[in-house]
């Protein structure tokens, strides 16, 4: 399984020879201007809410790939109707693709689209591949649902938000890690804009401290699990 860092929320996710990529938001981000969204490969497209720095670019790149979008009812209802093709999920559900499964898990924020309209509930991914397990928490609020998770599946990596303001901070997804009992996580969700900037060296210090290992990859970057 490779990750990619594509900036704030963005992820791509290649296991085997199927690319999935989560809440692409690409172009709109000064930061992630060396990113061209029409050379990235997509099969599926996840999307754990409505916000506009997580959709952004999820139309056109399901439009030129023909990816399938998996999110929550009204978010994949809302593609569709623009011609874009969907599987819908909701809270505590689970569905086998030929990736693996993926579970949609509970997330505490909010979700509209641009325009205001309702975007349903946000939500994370536990995604369990073929040899590893990965936990994508969304834009969340620390949350005791998140025990839930190792009860069923054992992870390898959690992807947390770490920004604060918006999402948890540095101090909460410490207690997320314990929560789904992982030590190696993604940090994501932050220094896209003012209210989420971090100093990186003093979280990782916070995370080694716990002995937990914090990677805050620089965008483009990649890990093998």
């Amino acid at each position: 399984m490779k990750i990619t860092f594509y900036g704030h929320a963005s992820l791509g996710i290649q296991i085997n020879d199927i690319n999935i990529l989560v809440d692409p938001f690409i172009s709109a981000n000064p930061k992630a201007s060396e990113i061209n969204i029409d050379t990235l490969k997509a099969d599926y497209i996840l999307v754990t809410h409505a916000h506009q720095d997580h959709i952004v670019d999820v139309e056109a790149i399901a439009k030129r790939t023909g990816a399938i979008v998996i999110s929550n009812f009204e978010i994949v209802s809302h593609y569709e109707k623009l011609g874009v093709e969907g599987h819908p999920m909701n809270h505590g559900g689970k569905w086998d693709f030929e990736f693996g499964s993926v579970k949609y898990v509970n997330a505490i924020h909010t979700s509209s689209f641009p325009d205001g309209s309702y975007g349903g509930q946000p939500g994370g991914f536990v995604i369990e591949g073929e040899h590893k397990n990965i936990y994508i928490a969304g834009d969340t609020a620390l949350t005791f649902d998140m025990k839930l998770i190792p009860l069923q599946t054992k992870l390898d990596l959690a992807i947390l938000p770490i920004g604060d303001n918006f999402t948890m901070g540095i101090d909460d997804a410490i207690l997320a890690s314990d929560f789904v009992e992982c030590d190696k996580i993604l940090g994501y969700h932050y220094d896209t804009f003012g209210y989420i900037e971090i100093d990186h060296e003093a979280a990782k210090r916070k995370f080694f401290k716990r002995d937990k290992d914090l990677m805050l990859l620089e965008i483009g970057a990649f890990i093998d699990l």
